[in-house]
């Protein structure tokens, strides 16, 4: 027997423990052959969701349409366009309507048995495509028994309705309607989508992306591909201090320090107090706040000051990063040497211009990049803070645990910026501490770094050096998750000229209606051109300038997810997500979401276009998907060790 053959019984053996005779591996055999030919269960995609909380948590709930379209199927005309909204609305959030209808309801006890015929009509209809095993795995604790015989109920047998009738009738006799409700809405929730993928950009403006974060933890089945605004928040977490600049002047200039300090629990009374000494009497006009109606203006003088103060650090930071990786070849971004104090000027790019503010009380004209005394002590006060907060940790090791940099799924290639191209459509070589990378070893490399930057705590220096590439996946020229020639934050704080502010997107944006791009990108990940698709977030699709999110027949799909507030204006929508179940792929266009509060009040639902991406000429079944490529493995090992039993090679226990 080789060295294969020795591994292969090991590997057998070990088996055997799990199923430990010939009737045990059999029924594992049919229970896994049977799965296969179930249709695939329904994927979910969103991006950009920029911290946008209460939109998210929407279009989480409806499935992007999902839920109304299996209303829809489910009644057809047989109910009212009124009393599907209402069962939709009751369904995304059923512990709130049902507050309401307690208090408007006449006649309790017949809403409740109409309505819970209904629920228990969808949820059949929902758990259909799945096996009894996971739908019972699906299960709230409380109600398992009871759902179980509900949903199991074949509409063609009589014999049993009047048991399934005093059923429904118990429990609203005893008090339990109520919880029961909820309980089968979450669990509809949960089954009309199998898996979310979140396609980047959690973080950024919006007031709740802890909030987001901690559903994300919940939630049955997720992956992330990082966008930009994760990695620089991966980055603040691992105590990196320009990322923490960067975090910190973000959220003042949204007005969003409320995040921080109640969503996290981060002190910034040091930020506050240096800011009001340094700069109470600086002028700092040009740092407004981008505010909210829901925003303290009394706070307003001194989140400017604030503004001012972090955003000065920032550009020291990252001058130093730059200065330190030569590698990077980001030397254009070195600016506040560029400043000529008496004339009020800059040097950008070699052009001179006039600049709208040159009061900088920290910066040394000699040393321009060094922090202050004062800027340091703060700064790393901060720090701690940072690398102290349980809550933000957490959150951040579930996006290392459950995210990377791009995603292979069910022939799917997923990512959120970019591959860099060169002018020709050539992947762009990128020089990564000394050697060249590009394509799928580029995004490779920086995803290695992105984790070491956070692991490695038993190589200082090496963190180090991997935490200055999360900056640089951040806001480097060639970061697949950024894929722009730099950032112009500089020049849009104190340069008028718009010229400055003017930020050139790489090739691969120019590029996407080729399909001959298309096809190597996919050939350098190891997909089948004929079938994949890439699923892309980051650009902003604007609608009303004509542009389209699909491209090439579908081969690229790009679902910036317009969640963000300060995009709705110039995309004219707000964004779409991409639902693929067995039956294909279907885009869907948003209108902006009005209030949780709207919804529940009034029933307003997102105003969702739907467009039909592809259609499978026959359904997909799990067969089809990687889960089935994994079961079909295990079917084969399976065969293996039932022939071992019936030769003789492992003895039946």
């Amino acid at each position: 027997m080789n060295e294969l053959e020795l591994m292969e019984l090991k590997y057998l053996k070990s088996l055997a423990n799990q199923y430990r005779n010939i009737a045990a591996a059999s029924t594992e055999i049919i229970n896994l052959q049977a799965i296969l030919n179930l249709p695939k269960g329904t994927e979910h995609f969103l991006t950009d969701i920029h911290g946008e909380y209460e939109q998210f948590n929407h279009v989480l709930k409806n499935g992007s349409g999902a839920i109304r379209r299996q209303i829809d199927e489910e009644f057809g005309n047989t109910l009212s366009n009124k009393d599907k909204k209402s069962l939709a609305t009751l369904i995304y959030y059923p512990q709130e309507k049902l507050d309401i209808i307690l208090r408007e309801e006449d006649n309790i006890e017949d809403w409740y048995k109409i309505t819970l015929h209904r629920l228990v009509q969808i949820t059949k209809k929902v758990a259909s495509k799945y096996t009894r095993s996971k739908v019972r795995k699906a299960l709230p604790k409380d109600f398992a028994y009871i759902i179980e015989e509900l949903i199991t109920e074949k509409a063609d047998i009589s014999d049993k309705e009047g048991y399934y009738n005093e059923i429904i009738h118990t429990i609203i006799r005893i008090g339990r309607a109520p919880d029961f409700i909820v309980a089968l809405s979450h669990l509809i929730q949960r089954l009309v989508i199998d898996h979310l993928h979140i396609v980047g950009d959690i973080f950024d403006r919006g007031p709740g992306p802890h909030v987001i974060m901690d559903t994300l933890m919940k939630y049955h089945s997720v992956d992330i591909q990082w966008g930009n605004h994760d990695i620089v928040w991966m980055g603040a977490a691992c105590g990196h201090l320009a990322c923490i600049a960067t975090v910190l002047r973000t959220a003042v200039r949204y007005g969003n320090l409320d995040t921080l300090e109640e969503g996290y629990g981060i002190n910034l009374i040091p930020l506050a107090t240096f800011a009001l000494d340094t700069y109470q009497n600086v002028n700092c006009d040009a740092f407004a706040i981008k505010y909210n109606t829901d925003y303290n203006t009394k706070d307003l003088s001194m989140d400017m000051k604030i503004h001012k103060a972090v955003s000065i650090i920032q550009f020291k930071l990252e001058g130093q990063i730059i200065k330190k990786h030569p590698e990077f070849e980001m030397e254009g971004r070195l600016l506040l040497d560029k400043i000529d104090y008496e004339k009020k000027t800059v040097m950008v790019y070699g052009k001179e211009y006039p600049m709208k503010d040159t009061d900088f009380p920290t910066v040394d004209p000699a040393d321009p990049y060094n922090l202050t005394p004062d800027e340091e002590q703060m700064m790393a006060r901060i720090q701690q803070a940072f690398l102290k907060c349980e809550k933000l940790q957490r959150q951040v090791r579930f996006l290392y645990s459950n995210g990377g940099l791009y995603k292979i799924h069910n022939s799917n290639l997923l990512y959120h910026g970019c591959v860099p191209l060169d002018e020709n459509g050539d992947f762009k070589s990128v020089n990564v501490d000394g050697r060249k990378y590009r394509g799928r070893e580029l995004y490779d490399v920086l995803d290695n770094y992105a984790r070491k930057g956070y692991y490695a705590k038993n190589d200082p220096i090496g963190m180090r050096k991997a935490q200055d590439y999360i900056w640089y996946i951040w806001a480097g020229p060639n970061s697949p998750v950024f894929g722009k020639d730099k950032m112009t934050t500089f020049e849009r704080y104190f340069v008028e000229d718009k010229k400055t502010h003017k930020e050139i997107k790489n090739s691969y944006y120019s590029m996407l209606d080729q399909e001959e791009i298309l096809n190597r990108i996919l050939d350098e990940f190891g997909l089948d051109k004929k079938k994949s698709h890439i699923i892309n977030g980051h650009v902003p699709v604007e609608l009303k300038k004509g542009e389209t999110p699909i491209k090439c027949d579908g081969k690229l799909l790009i679902i910036d997810g317009g969640f963000s507030k300060a995009y709705q204006g110039k995309t004219g929508i707000a964004g779409y997500t991409l639902v693929a179940n067995s039956h294909g792929m279907r885009l869907v266009a948003h209108e902006p979401f009005e209030s949780t509060e709207a919804a529940i009040l009034h029933e307003s639902d997102i105003f969702s276009d739907s467009t039909v991406v592809e259609t499978a000429p026959i359904r997909i079944r799990v067969a089809d998907t990687d889960v089935g490529a994994e079961l079909r493995e295990s079917i084969k090992q399976l065969e293996l060790l039932l022939q071992a039993y019936r030769d003789g090679t492992i003895i039946e226990k």
